[in-house]
């Protein structure tokens, strides 16, 4: 999943956006120890969809997410999810529920009106955009959503303990983009969103939750 360019040389060796859609499903499964499930049950409830609102996955990938929001915001509502790549958006569609539409675009140039959505997630996205770019994305998520509305994204947590956040700087992976999680606290009211919730998840995730002013 990305915002505008995902170097995919952290999963499958090569540089560039996803393109192979099974085995992103396969090692996104593999990745969560068996609770992908819970985690983004856990991440749709923290965006608190409603029935009837317009609901928005930046970097939505295989659409994992979005299908599990669908069904909260009924045949009233509408859940879109973007990403940049046709393959993944593909697999997306095949998979949608009659409430879903997706489109292969970036995050940081959104497609859509300013006020268009009532809320907005993104999840394990930001920390793959050039850190000089990532304020810009945020402004973008920002733009689009309505006054009032909401924006959740879901980041890695490094650990606290030096040792083990020095091995994942050396593993590498998200590691390699700085803190992921801890930069949200600056990128979110730097786009003029107000924080007013933070929270945990299994598998070293975190999250942060803004509201555009009314």
């Amino acid at each position: 999943m990305a915002l505008r360019t995902l170097h995919h040389h952290d999963r499958h060796g090569a540089a560039g956006v996803m393109s192979h859609p099974r085995a992103y499903e396969l090692t996104s499964a593999l990745g969560f120890l068996g609770a992908r499930r819970e985690v983004f049950t856990r991440l749709a409830i923290q965006a608190g969809p409603r029935p009837g609102e317009r609901f928005l996955d930046v970097g939505c990938g295989t659409g994992y997410l979005t299908r599990v929001v669908a069904p909260v915001v009924g045949p009233a509502g509408r859940v879109t999810g973007i990403d940049p790549s046709p393959e993944m958006i593909g697999y997306a569609r095949g998979r949608a529920p009659g409430n879903c539409d997706y489109l292969v675009g970036e995050g940081q140039a959104l497609p859509f009106p300013d006020e268009s959505f009532d809320a907005v997630v993104s999840s394990l996205a930001v920390h793959h955009i050039p850190e000089d770019a990532r304020q810009a994305a945020i402004r973008e998520m920002s733009r689009v959503l309505r006054p009032d509305g909401r924006l959740l994204v879901a980041e890695y947590r490094l650990p606290s303990r030096p040792l083990a956040r020095r091995l994942a700087e050396v593993v590498g992976g998200p590691a390699r983009h700085g803190d992921p999680y801890g930069m949200l606290r600056t990128l979110l009211p730097g786009a003029g969103l107000r924080i007013e919730a933070e929270g945990d998840l299994p598998v070293m995730l975190s999250y942060v939750r803004a509201r555009k002013p009314a």
